[in-house]
């Protein structure tokens, strides 16, 4: 297990403040979740969202996102194929109301496909269906979809449809379905938070889905969605298991250190190959967990989004994380 490998990984912070409740704590606490709260907000303002444009990425963003354009993107991916990682690139954008904006999209997603195969990285591709105009038809995102699919086959390469917000769930997963029986190199993602969620893993066994398997990064109404943290752990492990248990590939999407060390310890116990599963980290995030992994024989992929319209993804990684909010102020104010 990874706790046998190296000493020096360090646990979540819980444990260190197992059994503290004093005022200093819960204030702490509730910082920040006001904090996430005010990120997730910010995450869905145009107004927001283009005054930070003005500003590039110098907000702090250039740790999480590789760059505005697919050159910068591929130095980065070279970067980490270098050091024995695979990754996962994504042209960022969402939230799309024109047919124009979808086609633009649509055609960055296959110029990134280009690139993959005329540099040889090695990456995939993740795309999010309301950049690619699902919140105008389900027949222009469709449409959209299997121009991005064609052309991954033709190089054989692989495209990920993300999972968004609740509202887009359904269809998302409808989408996915339709294009998985003319399609062998599709995957999508299932978030644990969710409470369908453990319903969807089931349904989607009968697809030998290739599945992203992700805690949720989205504000969510606590009717559709776990508002406990814990509660959201305990579901995330019990849909990578019963995922892994089924036989089909995971993509365990994590930087949690307790339940990295919790799954291969599983793996191990039910001598789940490892070709069956890889862990995915994000773009800035735990890079010293990332290369562990890979020194110990681990497939690693890293998530590697660029582009202009940043904004978004950059706040709910604050949101996620509010060790990042130190981060980025500290080089802000350099």
């Amino acid at each position: 297990m990874l706790s046998n490998y190296a000493s020096e990984v360090t646990f979540p912070f819980g444990k260190t403040l197992t059994g503290c409740k004093n005022y200093g704590f819960e204030w702490g606490m509730n910082m920040e979740k006001i904090l996430s709260n005010t990120f997730q907000t910010l995450a869905k303002s145009k107004t927001a969202n283009r005054m930070a444009k003005k500003y590039g990425l110098k907000l702090g963003a250039k740790r999480f996102v590789a760059g505005d354009s697919i050159l910068h993107a591929i130095d980065c991916v070279r970067k980490i194929n270098d050091d024995g990682m695979v990754a996962m690139l994504n042209y960022l954008g969402e939230y799309v109301y024109t047919e124009e904006a979808a086609f633009e999209a649509t055609r960055n997603c296959i110029l990134t496909l280009d690139a993959i195969y005329e540099t040889g990285i090695k990456s995939n591709l993740s795309v999010k269906v309301t950049s690619l105009g699902l919140d105008i038809s389900r027949e222009v995102c469709i449409q959209n979809l299997r121009r991005i699919l064609e052309k991954a086959k033709e190089y054989g390469n692989f495209v990920r449809i993300e999972m968004e917000d609740y509202s887009h769930c359904e269809l998302t997963l409808d989408i996915y379905k339709e294009l998985r029986k003319e399609y062998e190199n599709v995957g999508t993602v299932i978030q644990a938070y969710l409470y369908r969620t453990e319903q969807d893993i089931d349904d989607l066994n009968h697809y030998n889905a290739n599945l992203r398997l992700v805690k949720g990064a989205y504000k969510e109404s606590p009717e559709v969605a776990f508002p406990k943290k814990s509660d959201v752990d305990k579901n995330y492990e019990a849909i990578i298991k019963t995922h892994l248990k089924n036989g089909n590939y995971a993509g365990i999407a994590t930087h949690d250190d307790a339940m990295i060390d919790n799954i291969i310890g599983f793996t191990e116990q039910y001598q789940i190959s490892r070709d069956q599963f890889e862990f995915q980290m994000l773009y800035g995030i735990r890079s010293d967990l990332q290369k562990l992994l890979t020194e110990n024989g681990y497939k690693v992929r890293v998530y590697v989004p660029y582009g202009t319209d940043w904004f978004g993804y950059f706040m709910r990684r604050l949101a996620e994380r509010p060790e990042n909010v130190t981060f980025v102020l500290k080089n802000t104010f350099k």
